[in-house]
């Protein structure tokens, strides 16, 4: 009788062991995943920014009165590319952002822009890059929305704790998620 109690204890204990290091390797595999799709997000502010001086330029040459808002680009720019924090720099995406939305409504105004071919192109592979980050913070949101849930859950939410796994920060440009509102549009 002894025995057969022994046993089911082991067997329990080798269960729950079981169960812990499959928690584990899930939370494990959640928070690699994230990682990955922040270096994705990473990779297309990268190619956004690297695009902007030379709007910036095409723009100034053809509409200087808006040199404020040129200005403001640029600072925005430089202050998303040394953040040194993620909320620092969604902040200053964000800024970076309206002050693109600024530009492109004043570039409307301006049919010799307009009619110039490298800022057609130019505006062209912004509006490409525009979609990628939005499809790069989707995808990134996804997978902070799982892992959230995943650390929330028992009996990963004990593992969590423990191994110093945090809830993770969704990538939100600052817009009020009751409000539709649309980011830059790079359309003129």
């Amino acid at each position: 009788m002894e025995w057969v109690l022994l046993s089911g204890v082991g067997v329990a204990a080798l269960g729950a062991g079981a169960l812990a290091v499959m928690s584990f390797n899930r939370m494990q595999a959640l928070d690699s995943r994230c990682d990955k799709a922040s270096a994705d997000i990473d990779v297309q502010l990268k190619h956004r920014h690297s695009l902007i001086p030379n709007l910036l330029e095409i723009v100034k040459g053809f509409m200087g009165h808006e040199i404020k808002t040129i200005e403001a680009i640029a600072l925005a720019r430089q202050a998303a590319i040394t953040a040194p924090t993620a909320d620092a720099r969604m902040q200053a995406e964000a800024a970076l952002g309206k002050n693109l939305n600024r530009i492109v409504l004043a570039a409307e105004a301006a049919p010799q822009l307009q009619a110039n071919e490298h800022f057609r192109a130019l505006r062209n592979e912004l509006g490409d890059a525009e979609n990628k980050i939005a499809a790069a913070r989707r995808f990134f949101n996804l997978a902070v929305d799982e892992y959230n849930a995943t650390i929330k859950q028992f009996p990963t939410n004990l593992m969590a704790g423990r191994s110093n796994l945090g809830r993770r920060q969704f990538f939100d440009l600052g817009l009020d998620r009751g409000i539709i509102e649309e980011g830059p549009s790079i359309k003129f």
